[in-house]
């Protein structure tokens, strides 16, 4: 995986696929805010709790380090991974670069023994977080749209179909979801009972991420100073404030700033999307934009220490795959893409949201959405509170002076926009044929058993399996992040060439099916664990040295094909939600994120021109085929005589 840094497409090919969404693969029960505190007594010993740091940091300093895998068992654990991927000739060789490797003497040893000593420092909390936050965010210099944005589409709100009062309802809920992250009162979220990390909720809100060369940096401004929103219409940014004399502004008169901005935004020049350029470009435009004017660099810091992004489209997207186009990229300007929350409003009054994922991954703002979503949807906040101040402010424009320079790269940023969506297709499959109440009817794993059905229709489509990423999440661990978890097995691959085969029994082909979950299940378990195999070794060869020779392992032509990303996937669902999504990793591959309801299943599938109509089909297909093997295994035994 991490051999193809050299590469061309190195960051498309190697660390894209970690901005994705994390899977919900082992359940995360997301705590509602409220006082109902998990006691310290039903933890394991090692957890402590300190008042000190509020509710929602009250673990942190006593959540286990991330661990380092033993040399023997990630060798083990990579070699099974690349086996099915591989020919006898190619496994001989990969298997002889392993060896040599992990062997006494050999170079693992010593890498290993350094990441180790890292580990131990007292002053760093994950071997890893910042060696990862800077590879596969900060320095991967491709546009953050569409290869690190991701987005999620609300479900209707029938009762809200002006947007302004859509837009004020939303941003009444996320300003409560906020007061609680900035106070520190969040409830943590669990996985299997334990705490997980919340320090990157602190990159939540007030936060912006700021183009740089070689890196890009984030910035975060003090919430008490900034109680400030940025909306944008038109093109056109304004600033609302949302506490006025002390006083936070309620529903109602947030409507009347929407409405008012509504009534008064002119088309502009779309600054914004510059953000949507290539990073490198982007930070040689950012500092002329600030230093063209002081109007320009006083609009820049307003918008980046907003709380957030409200986006008003000029778009009424109808159906899936109209909203998830608006949702994930729309035109290309009224937005700015470098802020980590924006939430966008059409004007049909449908919703959803798009995160940047460069300092926070999916969970905590899917627990956001979600949560906003259920406050508005059971009416839990004074929502119709009809009362507005007679002295209310309006809207102040904020505003860009555009040199002809200047115009000339919002320009340039346009056609590059064009041409990098243009490249894109998307399509959003909503089977419904059956969802987890069916599949738990199995007695199977909801994301291990689509994840089977995601491998069979890649095979139905290529005649054979490449290798597949899923994330895993390891926010149970200080300042854990993501793993990867390698889909593709010798079981998984086992049962799709069964599917194909009709000389094999239906009964062999449920074993097969099985099996191939189960794989799936401990491979997944294990990298939630902190066990998975492309961590490791992307620790063990930042440790090597200048001057030090690259291990063989990383030469080996197999190590940068296992870790290159033919399907990048990832499970989340909500009951507020109709669909979520990103890119695909590699122009030869595919993105699909996927929502497991209780009685329907839906796919938002990406590609770059690779026929994803087609693979929309065989996802269907697939699942169908997958329920008929297994509606048999439902039948009740009959009666004996």
């Amino acid at each position: 995986m991490f051999n193809a840094v050299a590469r061309a497409r190195a960051p498309a090919s190697v660390f894209r696929a970690t901005r994705i969404l994390p899977q919900q693969a082992t359940r995360i029960a997301a705590m509602p805010p409220a006082n109902a505190r998990r006691q310290q007594s039903s933890l394991p010993a090692g957890y402590k709790e300190d008042s000190t740091k509020g509710a929602m940091l009250r673990f942190e300093d006593s959540l286990p380090r991330l661990p380092v895998p033993t040399l023997e068992e990630t060798a083990k654990r990579y070699l099974k991974s690349v086996h099915p991927l591989l020919s006898k000739t190619e496994f001989d060789a990969t298997t002889k670069a392993v060896n040599e490797f992990v062997a006494p003497g050999g170079p693992g040893e010593e890498l290993q023994k350094r990441l180790i000593a890292r580990r131990e420092r007292p002053e760093i909390r994950n071997w890893l977080a910042e060696w990862w936050n800077d590879a596969a965010y900060m320095s991967y210099r491709d546009p953050v749209v569409p290869y690190v944005s991701y987005f999620y589409s609300h479900r209707d709100d029938r009762k809200r179909r002006n947007p302004a009062k859509r837009a004020a309802a939303i941003t009444t809920a996320v300003l409560e979801f906020k007061k609680e992250v900035d106070a520190g009162s969040l409830e943590p979220e669990y996985m299997k009972k334990l705490p997980m990390a919340m320090s990157s909720y602190y990159w939540m809100f007030n936060c912006c991420r700021i183009p740089k060369k070689p890196a890009d940096t984030n910035t975060k401004y003090p919430y008490e100073q900034n109680k400030h929103i940025v909306v944008i219409r038109k093109n056109q940014f304004w600033k609302v404030p949302y506490d006025i004399g002390g006083k936070q502004l309620n529903t109602s008169e947030l409507e009347l700033q929407f409405q008012r901005i509504y009534e008064k935004a002119s088309k502009s020049a779309p600054v914004g999307v510059l953000t949507s350029q290539n990073r490198d470009a982007w930070s040689d435009v950012y500092p002329r934009l600030k230093a063209a004017s002081d109007v320009n660099a006083a609009t820049l810091e307003a918008i980046e220490a907003a709380s957030f992004v409200v986006c008003l489209d000029d778009a009424s997207p109808v159906t899936l795959e109209e909203r998830a186009h608006q949702y994930w990229h729309g035109d290309g300007s009224n937005r700015w893409f470098d802020k980590p929350l924006q939430f966008i409003v059409n004007d049909n009054g449908t919703s959803g949201f798009m995160g940047e994922h460069g300092m926070m991954d999916g969970t905590p703002t899917h627990r956001l959405n979600d949560h906003a979503n259920k406050l508005i949807f059971t009416n839990a906040l004074p929502f119709d509170d009809p009362n507005v101040r007679s002295n209310l402010p309006n809207p102040t424009p904020l505003r860009f002076e555009i040199t002809k320079e200047l115009q000339k790269d919002i320009d340039d940023a346009q056609a590059h926009f064009a041409r990098q969506i243009g490249a894109h297709e998307l399509r959003v499959q909503a089977y419904q044929g059956y969802g987890k109440g069916l599949i738990k009817k199995f007695k199977c794993s909801p994301d291990a058993y689509v994840q089977m059905i995601i491998q069979l229709a890649y095979h139905k489509f290529y005649g054979k399996n490449r290798p597949t990423y899923e994330s895993a999440a390891t926010r149970r661990f200080q300042e854990g992040r993501t793993e990867t978890c390698r889909t593709v097995s010798d079981e998984s691959v086992a049962f799709c060439e069964a599917m194909a085969d009709h000389n094999v029994s239906a009964e062999k082909a449920q074993q097969l099916f099985r099996d191939a979950l189960n794989a799936h299940v401990k491979y997944i378990s294990d990298a939630s664990d902190g066990k998975g195999v492309d961590r490791h070794l992307f620790g063990l060869k930042k440790c090597l040295k200048e001057g030090e020779p690259v291990p063989a392992l990383y030469q080996d032509p197999a190590f940068s094909y296992s870790s290159t990303w033919f399907i990048s996937s990832s499970q989340l669902s909500s009951e507020y939600f109709n669909g979520y999504g990103w890119s695909q990793v590699v122009d030869d591959g595919w993105g699909i994120a996927y929502m497991i309801n209780e009685n329907s299943i839906q796919f938002n599938i990406c590609s770059k021109g690779l026929g994803s109509d087609k693979m929309s089909f065989y996802l269907s297909e697939a699942a169908s085929d997958i329920r008929d093997l297994m509606l048999p295994t439902l039948e009740a035994p009959k009666a004996k005589l």
